[in-house]
């Protein structure tokens, strides 16, 4: 611990980002983060999000200005065919940070691939199966190589699938886009965008260094979640489809080609607790505060 004052840089400040952001920034700390959009700037600034432009190419004196205060780096954006756009655009600046004292690279469980619904841990052999996947996990050994240029601690938090206010079962039943696709034994995991930034916080507060696994408790099958969602809504599900008969995007059907149980016990063991541990605790809670839209 080096005793400086905290200070967070988000790269990529979208639905996980700035729900971190928000936490740090309901706490005092001082926090940026960077989004494409100029329409999206100001949202940001209105949570205490101090927002900086960043397209991968140029690099305004006021971001790098940002970044030289920045004790704790937050990577949220998605690698391409070219690698780390973050990486790709400012490798030399980020290695001579002075204050840097700790990274946190957002990536997926996607690069476990498929285990035939088995479980797997941080010490599973990771076959990504998926392109973006298969970018993911060398973005990850991209970083993992950063930090050990730096000599900072790197934690590497694999998230499942995404969820929170505006991102749920609820939505979709209420837009009429939920679908109850039936594909016997497939199992998803799934992490509440709130416990992510909370993941975050544990992990950067203790310079915490590694892989984890940040999922729910107990992976499911995805019609349960639309059947418990439309339970609580009393509204009727939608009608069942098979999967291998359904009309469903090339990319949704890719998902649907891994299959696979994620432990958290990592983190658990390490002390953090998930406020939202299971789909249904999770329901319950954002229809009884009505936090779901």
């Amino acid at each position: 611990m080096t005793g400086t004052v905290k200070s967070f840089f988000i790269f990529g400040a979208g639905y996980s980002g700035r729900a971190f952001g928000r936490l740090m920034a309901a706490q005092g700390i001082p926090v940026a983060g960077t989004t494409r959009s100029p329409d999206k700037a100001e949202a940001l600034r209105a949570e205490g999000i101090a927002p900086h432009l960043f397209d991968a190419t140029g690099v305004s004196p006021d971001l790098l200005a940002a970044l030289a205060a920045t004790t704790h780096l937050i990577v949220s954006i998605a690698p391409d065919e070219n690698g780390d756009p973050v990486l790709n655009a400012l490798r030399g600046v980020l290695e001579a940070l002075p204050l840097l004292e700790w990274t946190g690279y957002l990536s997926t469980v996607g690069v476990y691939g498929d285990h035939d619904g088995a479980w797997v841990d941080e010490e599973t052999e990771c076959r990504p199966v998926s392109q973006r996947s298969i970018q993911r996990l060398a973005a990850e050994m991209a970083w993992q190589d950063f930090a050990d240029s730096v000599g900072k601690p790197l934690a590497i938090l694999r998230l499942s699938g995404i969820y929170g206010s505006g991102r749920n079962a609820f939505v979709n039943l209420d837009r009429g886009m939920a679908k109850r696709l039936i594909k016997p034994g497939q199992v998803f995991n799934r992490i509440h965008v709130e416990d992510i930034a909370r993941a975050l916080e544990f992990l950067s507060g203790r310079h915490a260094e590694g892989i984890y696994n940040i999922t729910d408790n107990e992976p499911a099958p995805p019609q349960d979640v639309v059947e418990y969602a439309a339970s609580l809504m009393k509204i009727d599900p939608p009608a069942a489809i098979d999967f291998e008969t359904a009309t469903i995007s090339p990319m949704a059907r890719s998902f649907y080609g891994e299959n696979k149980r994620v432990s958290n016990a990592k983190v658990r063991k390490a002390g953090f607790e998930f406020r939202h541990g299971d789909y249904r605790k999770a329901l319950d809670r954002m229809w009884a505060e009505d936090s779901w839209r």
